[in-house]
Parts: C-alpha cells; structure tokens; sequence
C-alpha cells in the first residue's frame, strides 16, 4: 500500500474538499507573516523557534497550494507524501519534499526533543518558496487541478 493510499484512510489523512481560493490565500498570507516573525527572532539565536518557524513557513506555503486543489491533510507526513507526489508531476520544484521533511525532523528535534541543534536560515530560498507557491496558486489550470484531484482519488 503506498503511503498516499494509507494517509487516505487515517482519520485526519488526505480528503478532497472542495477547492478553496479564499483558504489558499490565506496560508500564503500566514507564510509571510511567519516570514517577519522570523526576521524578528533571528538575531534572538533560539534554534527551537528558528526551526518551528522556518518550517511553517515551508508547510503554509506547500498547503496553500493544496488548498487551491482542494486537498486537506492534518498529517504532516501525510501533507509531505503530498508534496513528494507533486514534485514527481512538476508542480513543486525538485527538491521541496526533502526541504520540508529535513525541516519537519529539525523542528521536531529542538521543540520536542530540546535538541538545541543549529538553525541555518537562507531567507532568500524561503521567500523563493513562498513566491513558488503564489505562482502556482496563480497559475493552476482548473484542468490541472482536476488532474491531480483524479491522481489524488485513483490512489
């Protein structure tokens, strides 16, 4: 069983909901709203609120453009299976799935295990992810969404 089909039967996993533009931007907005949360602890060094925002960042931008299509995961690794599964059909860049899931670990590490490991923040790549995002949120066809939508379904 794939790892789709398994999110897809977890009561919080994968559903299709209708698409939702309004929801869609609103991540977008959060994902910048963390962005000068973000620059505003920076010069604190706390690498537990370093990596919780950092990763959200990631995680609002990514779920904004599920939003768009109409899919909602309250599992992240669920969301990240997701992610992985759009990157493979282009709609994500290459490389956001292992961004967000060595983020995920990072920011599980130094909140829940006070790991205290070092934070690298690239604001210039997080602002690319959130501007990526937006175009994609733009730029989705309805024929695209359904597309995935039909994937998404068929798994």
């Amino acid at each position: 069983m794939s790892q789709i089909s398994w999110c897809k039967n977890q009561k919080n996993g994968i559903k299709l909901i209708e698409p939702n533009d309004n929801l869609s931007e609103e991540y977008l907005r959060n994902a910048e709203e963390s962005m000068k949360i973000l620059k505003i602890i920076y010069p604190v060094k706390s690498n537990m609120w370093l990596a919780t925002t950092k990763y959200y960042i990631e995680y609002f931008s990514v779920y904004a453009v599920l939003m768009k299509v109409g899919i909602k995961c309250e599992l992240h690794n669920c969301t990240l299976a997701l992610v992985r599964l759009l990157e493979k059909k282009n709609i994500f860049k290459k490389g956001t799935y292992k961004t967000l899931d060595n983020d995920k670990e990072l920011r599980i590490d130094n909140q829940y295990y006070l790991k205290n490991k070092k934070v690298f923040i690239d604001f210039e790549k997080l602002s690319g992810l959130i501007v990526d995002a937006r175009k994609i949120v733009n730029e989705l066809t309805a024929d695209e969404i359904q597309e995935i939508r039909i994937i998404i379904k068929n798994y």
